[in-house]
């Protein structure tokens, strides 16, 4: 039986208090990725959550990637489209789901890997992705210096780290996802179980709240952390387990190498006028 007499009760004061120790104060343009649990009880849940981290950021973005949609092959039966409420994976947390939930939030389009956003640039950054390039909203993150937020997760939940790999040439899988009544292919990363590795040569700031570590890293030396590590050592952070999909990208890496990708940040002018054309086209 579950003795909650000793699990911690975290309040939205103590959250408010650690997000502001954190030097979140409202104007970052923030990814989050969350657990729950790890603070031990917080008062409200996920609601809570949400809400502090509205009131200390700029914009809030997560993954809300729904892995349920994927399919089996090319010639694989549609039995359901992708739209803007299919809910998000179980293991991707309760947070995003909240956030979706949300009538003001945006998501972008991506079958399988899409994102949410909240507030000044959830149109720039959930409108950047592609079946090509799926970690695209990290991109226009990098050209915010935007800040990934690690709440009682590790890196093994930092997406931030796959735009690294795509930026340092990594090789890209495929998958099929359901788009307008049939399956077409979209890229694909190795799995990000190994993703710890990158800690020692990561500076984050540090804070606790409750029983839960908050790890906040700006995106920019992040990925170009990533980079570094990964063009001295391509297969860095590729997990060893038998049966997993990194096994194939390291078949990959070590019959071709890596493929570095140009980030092409986009201008702060041009950034501020696609923002503003989405904007009118949301409110028309």
């Amino acid at each position: 039986m579950l003795n909650l007499a000793r699990r911690v009760h975290v309040t939205p004061r103590q959250l408010d208090e650690g997000l502001s120790a954190l030097g979140l104060d409202g104007s970052q343009h923030v990814i989050v990725h969350s657990s729950l649990k790890s603070f031990g009880l917080l008062e409200g849940g996920a609601p809570t959550l949400l809400h502090e981290l509205e009131r200390h950021t700029a914009t809030l973005a997560a993954p809300a990637f729904s892995y349920q949609t994927l399919l089996r092959g090319p010639d694989s039966p549609i039995h359901a489209q992708f739209h803007r409420d299919t809910r998000v994976s179980r293991d991707i947390g309760r947070l995003p789901q909240v956030m979706v939930e949300q009538g003001a939030a945006l998501r972008s389009s991506h079958p399988a890997l899409s994102f949410v956003a909240l507030g000044q640039q959830a149109a720039f950054i959930t409108g950047q992705q592609s079946l090509g390039s799926p970690y695209a909203p990290i991109g226009a993150l990098y050209d915010l210096d935007g800040y990934a937020l690690l709440v009682g997760v590790d890196h093994s939940s930092n997406t931030s780290i796959h735009y690294g790999e795509h930026v340092a040439g990594m090789p890209l899988l495929t998958r099929y996802v359901p788009q307008d009544g049939r399956a077409v292919p979209s890229a694909f990363p190795n799995c990000s179980a190994d993703f710890e590795t990158l800690a020692p040569y990561l500076q984050p700031t540090i804070v606790y709240v409750g029983k839960s570590r908050l790890r906040l890293y700006r995106v920019r030396p992040l990925v170009d952390a990533t980079v570094r590590l990964l063009t001295q050592d391509p297969e860095a952070l590729l997990c060893t387990y038998p049966s997993c999909r990194c096994q194939q990208v390291r078949q990959m890496v070590r019959q071709q190498g890596l493929h570095p990708r140009v980030h092409q940040m986009i201008s702060t002018d041009q950034a501020r006028g696609e923002r503003s054309e989405a904007s009118s086209e949301l409110s028309a």
